[in-house]
C-alpha cells in the first residue's frame, strides 16, 4: 500500500512514515525521505524529500532538500531545493526556498525568500 502511495507522491525509497494515527513531539532529523500523514511538534530535518499529506498537521520548524506540502504546517520552512504547496495546504511561516510552486487553493502566511539555490552555489564555486 505504501509503496504504490509513495510512488504517486514521487518519493521511490521512504526511510521513515508518520501515519495519520500516529502524534510525534520532538526533534526530528533523519537523512531518507520522509512522509507525514499525522501529527508532528517540535523540529523536522531530513537530508533528502519530504512529504507532508493532506490532512497531516506539522507545528514544526522544517528543513529539507526537497518538499511538498499538502497539510497543515505551523512554523518556518527551509528548502534547500524545489518547494511544492499544494491546493490544501495551509501554512503559517515564513519559507526560504531556491524553487517554488503554489497551487491555486493553498494558503501561505508568511515572508517567502528565494535563494540562490544548490545550483548556483555550484556553478559560483566552479568559477
Amino acid at each position: 500500500m505504501f509503496n504504490k502511495e509513495n510512488e504517486k507522491r514521487g518519493l521511490k525509497e521512504v526511510e521513515t512514515i508518520i501515519g495519520p494515527s500516529i502524534k510525534v513531539k520532538g526533534n526530528f532529523h533523519g537523512q531518507g525521505n520522509i512522509v507525514v500523514e499525522g501529527i508532528l511538534e517540535g523540529s523536522l530535518k531530513t537530508g533528502s524529500s519530504l512529504y507532508v499529506g493532506d490532512k497531516a498537521k506539522v507545528t514544526a520548524n522544517i528543513e529539507a532538500k526537497e518538499a511538498t506540502i499538502g497539510g497543515e504546517v505551523t512554523g518556518n520552512i527551509k528548502v534547500k531545493g524545489h518547494l511544492e504547496i499544494a491546493a490544501t495546504a495551509k501554512i503559517t511561516g515564513d519559507i526560504e526556498v531556491s524553487s517554488l510552486s503554489v497551487a491555486r487553493g493553498a494558503i501561505l502566511n508568511g515572508k517567502c525568500l528565494m535563494t540562490a539555490g544548490e545550483k548556483n552555489i555550484k556553478e559560483d564555486a566552479k568559477k
